[in-house]
């Protein structure tokens, strides 16, 4: 059992005891009846050597021979999930199971392994990019969005763990901090029996004679008592502010970094605005926590048990009856800190879903007033801030009914207090000095109850946030180079053998590519939107792996190069361009910050940019603004591809990096391009075929794979693929005309 589900295998077994482990390739389980959407069922697919069977309920449903299939798919629905195969030559497509959209992963899996079969028959999946679950094997949820980490079901505990173990690092300064809160607590203890002395010795003694000097040694006393307690809490917050603030920057250092090692697969599927939350917002609440409220809380529970232990010496019947509603508060939070965690949780996500959306709106203001559509994302953002205060009114309105109660219950034992100094006043068994002393010691007992009282709601504010930066730091980090080798210089080689990739689990962008590409090579990439053109120099440059086969650059893949290596030689324009809020020599040289201004300016001149760039009113120190809107599409365009140039790559890669240029413009690029070209490797892709006129190969990308290869004229002949898009854009440019 040990390679397929046991659940799904051993189902299957029950139904088919004689069925011979080795003959199957690959199975899943489902429980949606194909035919009837609201009936459930148990239902095991299975392919075997020769075909494809469905049971349903211990009974054979259907069955395919996989001679007559193309290949199978997963099909997304309301609330559900298909898995169909395709057939071959009519390409009818034949519905095999169905189940709720918790097995999307295991569908896409069973799909992807089962297309690799009918493609290779090769029954070794280990080449195979492998994807974790999307659902918690805990609770049954799908994780969150771009998440392997489910925020209700992950241990508290560890995460305190974890912070305390980041906190080792400050340990001198925690040291000190503890110091001064012992300090202050020592001192807390004794100004109650001070006042004690201070009663019965001089204002309640007995006769006329007030000895004067030990009066005034008393209220020195209370003096020194009450500076030295302001002087230790001084020693305390400082050291602690700066022990909170170094733990807080490492841990916002570590969020970042772990965010900018995370594959472009991840980040994508969290919001920007999401993002920002946990690098700044969850790691303030963290700091404020450590800062503000840990601190306070510890002050008052080493103050609780001083004065504990004090009453117990003293009387301890006292303590019990001082003491009598404690378990009562504690048993209430434990019984309600689900309920906390889940108010919490919810205010996060609400939290997290506006602020997304003023990101969002932020981000696209031209286009927001471009349509005239202000109201409708005012509207938009105030029903999701409407949300968030509505998640923040349950939290706070659970307090303020739970709050009142609990201190009511604190309150009873003050009243039991009172009837039993008062009684022992009134028997003679105790001074009022005593009795003024153990007044003070009970107030200063509610006073940390009710401060502890409060710690839940804290605590668990800030174990959400922290639960929230450890899932980001948790993900598994999907671009890792593995058996890593170096090259003294990248040459330009490429080698593209068998690749597959899917965004998503059994639903194909690529399928079998070959490609070989020699050093000095300028290669346009052709075809219909969507056949996956951007998808195939994502790959190339690894901003993700591939799910089959292998990319080669030098001979080496691509996932044994250190990160470095390969972006030191390759240089990208890319069709969406983007420039930072700087100067424009900023943004030039941000891939080469040595670069000479020799070097810039040759860069510039063969992008076409140094012309424009000279008459600006500050020439190549003017700031271009958030993402460069001063200048035009053309200009940012030309500053994207001078960059690229400057980097000097030994692969060039150009995704429509000429879209927003006129065909002026265009033209003198192409000339640059072309002697530029000279000795590096070129890849481009264009909707615009004029641009890739000086290619030396062109490829042509279908839905399955590499349609055609070579030159313009060579594919123009052919009369295929190529031959029709150029004949439509044809067409095109004579209706413009």
């Amino acid at each position: 059992m040990g390679k397929f589900n046991p659940l799904f295998l051993g189902e299957l077994k029950k139904w088919v005891p004689d069925i011979c482990e080795d003959r199957i390739i690959e199975l899943v389980g489902s429980n949606l009846d194909p035919s009837e959407p609201q009936k459930k069922i148990k239902s095991v697919t299975v392919v075997l050597e020769d075909s494809i069977r469905v049971y349903i309920d211990g009974s054979l449903s259907r069955e395919e021979h996989l001679d007559n299939i193309e290949k199978l798919q997963i099909i997304g629905g309301v609330g559900c999930v298909f898995v169909e195969c395709v057939k071959k030559g009519s390409g009818e497509p034949v519905l095999l199971a169905r189940a709720d959209s918790r097995y999307q992963s295991t569908f896409g899996s069973f799909v992807k392994r089962v297309n690799y079969y009918l493609r290779c028959k090769d029954r070794d999946f280990s080449r195979l990019k492998q994807e974790t679950g999307k659902v918690c094997p805990k609770c049954g949820k799908p994780f969150p969005k771009g998440s392997h980490t489910c925020p209700k079901c992950v241990s508290k505990k560890k995460a305190l763990k974890r912070l305390v173990s980041m906190a080792r690092d400050e340990w001198k300064r925690i040291a000190l901090a503890m110091l001064f809160f012992f300090g202050t607590t020592g001192i807390s203890v004794w100004i109650p029996y001070i006042n004690r002395v201070m009663v019965d010795g001089y204002i309640k003694a007995e006769g006329t004679e007030i000895f004067l000097a030990g009066f005034v040694s008393v209220i020195f006393t209370l003096l020194l008592a009450n500076t030295l307690s302001r002087l230790f809490n001084v020693g305390r917050r400082y050291f602690l502010v700066l022990a909170g603030n170094n733990l807080v920057l490492r841990l916002r250092d570590m969020v970042f970094t772990k965010i900018q090692e995370l594959s472009i697969s991840k980040i994508s599927k969290r919001t920007s605005g999401e993002l920002l939350k946990r690098v700044n917002q969850d790691t303030v609440n963290i700091k404020n926590f450590l800062i503000n409220q840990f601190p306070n809380v510890l002050e008052q529970g080493l103050l609780l048990l001083a004065i504990c232990c004090v009453l117990f010496v003293y009387d301890p019947l006292l303590a019990l009856l001082v003491l009598v509603p404690a378990p009562f508060v504690a048993l209430s939070f434990r019984l309600f800190w689900r309920f906390l965690r889940n108010l919490y949780n919810r205010y996060w996500e609400q939290n997290s879903k506006s602020g997304a959306i003023l990101h969002d709106i932020f981000s696209g203001i031209r286009v927001v007033k471009s349509y005239g559509t202000e109201e409708k994302e005012e509207a938009r953002y105030v029903d999701a801030s409407a949300r968030e205060r509505d998640s923040q009114l349950r939290a706070e309105r659970f307090w303020a009914t739970l709050n009142p109660i609990l201190n009511f219950v604190m309150g009873i034992g003050e009243y039991v207090l009172l009837y039993y100094v008062g009684t022992k006043m009134l028997s003679g068994a105790m001074t009022a000095g005593e009795m003024s002393q153990f007044s003070a010691y009970a107030g200063m007992i509610y006073a940390p109850l009710t401060t502890l009282m409060m710690f839940p709601r804290h605590l668990m504010q800030m174990m959400t946030s922290l639960t929230r930066v450890y899932e980001i730091m948790d993900e598994d980090v999907e671009i890792q180079t593995k058996n890593e080798k170096s090259l003294p210089e990248i040459k330009g080689y490429i080698d593209i053998e068998k690749v597959a990739f899917g965004y998503e689990e059994g639903e194909p962008v690529l399928q079998d590519i070959n490609l070989k590409i020699a050093p000095g090579e300028f290669i346009g990439i052709v075809g219909k939107s969507g056949v996956g053109k951007s998808t195939l120099i994502n790959l190339i440059m690894r901003m993700y792996d591939v799910d089959e086969g292998i990319i080669r650059i030098d001979g080496v893949d691509v996932r044994e190069l250190s990160q470095e290596t390969l972006r030191a030689g390759m240089g990208v324009v890319l069709q969406e361009t983007f420039l930072f809020a700087g100067s424009i020599w900023q943004n030039l040289t941000y891939a080469k910050p040595e670069a000479t201004r020799e070097e810039v300016i040759r860069a510039t001149k063969m992008a076409g940019a140094h012309e424009f760039i000279v008459q600006l009113p500050d020439g190549y120190n003017t700031y271009v603004g958030e993402k460069g809107h001063k200048l035009s599409g053309g200009e940012r365009q030309r500053i994207s591809i001078a960059r690229a140039l400057l980097h000097d790559p030994k692969i060039l890669i150009l995704d429509e990096a000429t879209s927003a240029l006129d065909t002026e413009t265009e033209k003198l690029i192409q000339d640059a391009l072309q002697s530029l070209s000279s000795g590096r490797t070129t890849i481009a892709i264009a909707h615009r075929l004029s641009t890739l006129r000086n290619a030396t190969r062109l490829v042509v990308l279908d839905k399955h794979g590499v349609a055609e290869v070579g030159s313009h004229e060579e594919l123009m002949a052919k009369e295929g693929i190529y031959y029709g898009l150029v004949m439509a854009q044809r067409e095109m440019t004579k209706m413009e005309a």
